[in-house]
């Protein structure tokens, strides 16, 4: 996870409040005056004002695991910087113990021996700010003091705050507590300044059960036991912002190494499966072996610790030298996980890794800049997995995630890269693929116009300037540009501060290219904004390269610069966007098309340009702005295709494209011609690993093995029943590899009817009887894929039952194409009636979020439903024309629609 922006409420803010209690107070009367603020005044501010600064948190804990409750005190060393009679913070679902808060004052380090302690007039609690307004008789003296506080609270069952987890352990059903406060969540947990410019260290103690291990940021100092309690206390912390604190209490096993310079890193994980954090811990060592020369600067701190957590909401979460993971994203097993999981585990762990570089030791000073810090993580996880592990070729996966961002900011309801954040309440609404995708695929265009080199050598200088201290995304422009010379804040602003993204059209005429922007809309319809988009294009040949920045329309280039033999300019193929680094779309006109189509017939293209031409080419005719009769044609182009990159988001595409024609045509199908799509690289791949094949094929096998079960290839169907049933007899069997077992269930559930349930019974066996949760998760992403919507419903209500994790929920969403009116009759049904545990899951991650979600799944299916409906037209027009062969005539029907958003609800996490 991670956060960002702007400072200018706050300091507003702070000014108005400095100012109106001066004047409200005679000059002359400093001492003993009362300040006449009321309390109101602090109401429904964005921000807490800036009397104080808190400086130093000595926190002490005492989790009750059986009655989820817990006591705590909290001490903290404040800097008093303006006159005021009020200290405000946060606080939220506490009970404060009114009668026990205290402020001392100097502080009990100071020179002066002589202390106060003054008692406040009144202890206010404001629920709806979620802050704690101490009002007291006189004006607070300028300087430290120290404010006490006792208070109790709950541990939740929302994974926020501080809340519990359940797990099994020897066939009891046992709790644990676990932190999660980003963004602003550890008011949940303790009063507190709970944003991330209120920097300050903290000292921890906790007071837990003897046998369970206590985790904390820092090490262990101390551990005191008292029958059956314990007192662990903790190494002072550095300074860092509360939504980096972290506590983790449960029973829990590791593993542990150390780095070449002495930091002990270690895996926690259930009793059991130790083993499985083997392969987390390695990939960890040596990503902050290759962050620490990649920033320049070594790991901060004394330890690492990651623990796998069951109940999680998030991924995973940064903590500072604690972090803390879902278990699917740090475990891997060498038996039954699978290769796709084992690239997640690299990805996830470099991705928190680098935060505490990027977001830990260097923060952003307001959520506004909450972009840079989950962009930049986002992208240096595939810098850092590319380096570890090379064969993988993971910047070709990178286009994976690249197409999300530009899915999603293609939308008329998108926002900027920086969004202006009042307060922390508004962060969930911008934690989607814009802050990360499209932040990651940004810097990875900046990075590739300034060069490797530069930009790591101008970030390490960015690091080094703003450690242990808070930044802003401007800052890092400014160290970019220093070191580049480049005006990399002009053209990055036309990134970062307007949403969307340009669609650029290139034609031939007179021997001469054109090049124009616009902004793309998945809609079709017009949109307004200029970027400065960085051009990169070959001709011909990946040795004839042209590098400019578009910045007016039209732009123009002789060809004849990039080719000395005019008798090739007729034919030679121009790619715009090698590589696909520029987070653009591209728009040819159908003479260079129709070069492209040839190039990737004969190979003459890198597997990532090929990506770019398919996936641009599908979302041009998802707009109507191109045919689909042409994308089909460009599709035939692909029929050999085996890479994984490519082959893998045309299967996406093929999903997609069948979903909608089913609604644009209900009784026609295009199962046989994606079938026909796909048989060349299943044939090749097999059902069986071969012997030193690449990480890329072992992913393509089950994906292609999928696609061809979805579409009904009747002998993978047979082939997958049975190797299922031999896995039933023995669940270490070679014939269902890990890798093609969501393909085979999924075949399995495609045979699934009323009268033949044995497979569905089948799986529901095994998802009971598995204790690790990527097998879980594979089990319940395919228990919806039956064409029999009776079944359909049954594994939708099987998502609600207390088998099923609430976070997991989700996987069971994307049904069957036939499955798709019973899961929308359900989900209205179900969410409003029977659901209210799913309920309260959304309404913790605020209305606010939701609310964006939904109007952009309604966004999504008015572009379906206009495609559907253009589909519709076309295809009448072309059989009107050519044979009726291959499709049905289609009836009238005016009102296509989509109910389900591309096969999932719309509420996705």
């Amino acid at each position: 996870m991670s956060y960002i922006k702007g400072i200018g409420c706050g300091l507003l803010l702070a000014l108005a409040s400095y100012i109106y209690i001066r004047s409200r107070r005679r000059p002359d009367s400093r001492k003993n005056m009362k300040v006449m603020v009321s309390m109101e005044e602090f109401k429904g501010h964005p921000r807490l004002p800036k009397f104080a600064v808190p400086k130093r948190y000595d926190i002490r804990l005492k989790p009750n695991l059986t009655t989820c409750k817990f006591v705590g005190s909290v001490a903290i060393e404040l800097k008093i910087v303006a006159d005021t009679s009020f200290i405000v913070l946060n606080a939220a679902e506490l009970s404060i113990d009114t009668t026990s808060v205290s402020f001392t004052y100097p502080a009990a380090h100071s020179s002066n021996s002589k202390q106060q302690v003054l008692k406040p007039l009144k202890v206010d609690v404001i629920e709806e700010d979620e802050i704690l307004v101490l009002n007291f008789a006189d004006t607070l003296p300028i300087g430290l003091g120290l404010l006490t506080i006792l208070f109790q609270g709950s541990l939740n069952d929302k994974m926020r705050g501080f809340y519990i987890s359940t797990y099994e352990h020897n066939g009891e059903k046992k709790n644990m507590a676990i932190t999660q406060f980003k963004p602003d969540d550890a008011r949940r947990c303790f009063p507190c300044w709970d944003e991330p410019a209120c920097k300050a260290t903290f000292k921890i103690t906790l007071d837990v059960p003897s046998e369970l291990v206590a985790l904390s940021n820092m090490p262990i100092i101390e551990e005191k036991v008292v029958g059956d309690l314990k007192t662990v206390s903790y190494q002072e912390s550095p300074i860092m912002s509360t939504y980096l604190v972290a506590i983790v209490v449960g029973l829990f096993d590791y593993v542990e190494h150390l780095t070449s310079d002495g930091v002990k890193v270690r895996v926690y994980c259930q009793v059991g499966k130790v083993n499985q954090g083997k392969f987390a811990l390695d990939v960890a060592v040596r990503t902050l072996e290759l962050y620490k020369e990649y920033f320049a600067m070594p790991y901060s701190l004394p330890k690492l610790e990651m623990v796998a957590i069951p109940d999680f909401s998030f991924g995973s979460m940064e903590n500072y030298g604690l972090v803390t993971y879902h278990e699917t994203t740090l475990l891997y097993d060498v038996q039954h996980s699978t290769a796709a999981d084992k690239q997640r585990v690299v990805i996830v762990v470099a991705h928190e890794l680098a935060h505490q570089w990027f977001g830990n030791l260097v923060t952003m000073e307001w959520w506004t800049h909450l972009w840079l810090n989950e962009g930049f993580a986002t992208w240096v996880s595939y810098l850092a997995a590319d380096c570890l592990f090379p064969q993988w070729r993971v910047w070709t996966q990178f286009l994976d995630d690249y197409t999300e961002g530009l899915g999603m900011d293609g939308l008329r309801v998108s926002h900027p890269i920086e969004v202006k954040i009042n307060q922390a309440s508004e962060i969930d609404e911008i934690i989607d693929s814009i802050s990360y995708i499209k932040g990651a695929s940004v810097i990875r265009m900046l990075q590739s116009y300034l060069g490797a080199a530069c930009f790591q050598s101008s970030l390490a200088s960015y690091v080094k300037k703003f450690a242990w201290s808070n930044a802003k995304t401007k800052d890092l422009w400014a160290a970019l540009e220093e070191g580049s010379g480049e005006p990399v804040n002009k053209l990055m602003n036309s990134w970062t501060k307007q949403k969307g993204y340009p669609v650029v059209s290139v034609k031939v005429n007179d021997k001469k290219l054109v090049f124009e922007q616009s902004r793309f809309l998945a809609s079709g319809s017009h949109g307004d904004g200029q970027w400065i988009v960085p051009i990169t294009l070959c001709c011909g040949s990946y040795d004839v390269r042209k590098n400019f920045l578009l910045q007016t329309n039209p732009e123009t280039l002789d060809m004849k610069e990039l080719m000395s033999e005019e008798s090739n300019l007729a034919s030679a193929w121009v790619k715009l966007n090698v590589d696909q680094t520029g987070f653009y779309r591209v728009e040819y006109d159908e003479d260079l098309e129709a070069r492209l189509r040839n190039a990737i017939e004969n190979k003459y293209l890198s597997a990532t340009d090929r990506f770019g031409i398919l996936d641009d080419s599908f979302a041009l005719c998802m707009a109507r702005q191109k045919s689909f009769i042409s994308f089909l044609a460009l599709l035939n182009a692909y029929k050999k295709e085996l890479e994984y990159t490519v082959l893998s988001n045309l299967i996406k595409i093929s999903y997609k494209v069948d979903r909608i024609t089913t609604d644009a045509a209900p009784g026609s199908s295009v199962d046989s011609f994606f079938i026909e799509l796909f048989l060349h690289s299943a044939m090749k791949l097999g059902w069986e690993p071969k012997t030193g094949e690449s990480h890329q094929d072992a992913m393509l096998r089950g994906e292609v093995l999928t696609a061809l079960a979805v579409f009904g290839h009747n002998l993978t169907l047979k082939e997958a029943s049975r190797r299922f049933y031999a896995f039933l007899e023995d669940r270490n069997t070679p014939l269902l590899h890990p890798d093609i077992r969501k393909a085979v269930y999924v075949a399995v559930m495609r045979r699934v009817s009323t009268s033949n349930r044995f497979g569905y019974e089948s799986l529901l066996r095994v998802y009971r009887e598995t204790n690790l949760r990527q097998e879980k998760a594979r089990i319940l992403s395919s228990l919806t894929s039956s064409p029999d919507p009776n079944i359909t419903l049954e594994a939708l209500n099987f998502l609600l039952s207390s088998e099923v994790r609430t976070q997991d929920a989700v996987l069971g969403l994307a049904v069957s194409r036939e499955g798709r009116e019973t899961a929308w009759s359900w989900l209205k049904f179900a969410s409003f009636e029977k659901a209210e545990e799913i309920q309260e899951f959304f309404a913790s991650r605020t209305n606010s979020k939701i609310a964006r979600t939904l109007k952009q799944s309604i966004e999504r299916v008015h572009i379906n439903a206009y495609w559907a409906q253009g589909f519709r037209i076309e295809l009448q027009n072309h059989l009107a024309r050519f044979s009726e062969r291959n499709f049905v005539v289609l009836p009238q029907k005016s009102d296509a629609k989509i109910e389900m958003l591309e096969g999932y609800c719309i509420f996705v996490l």
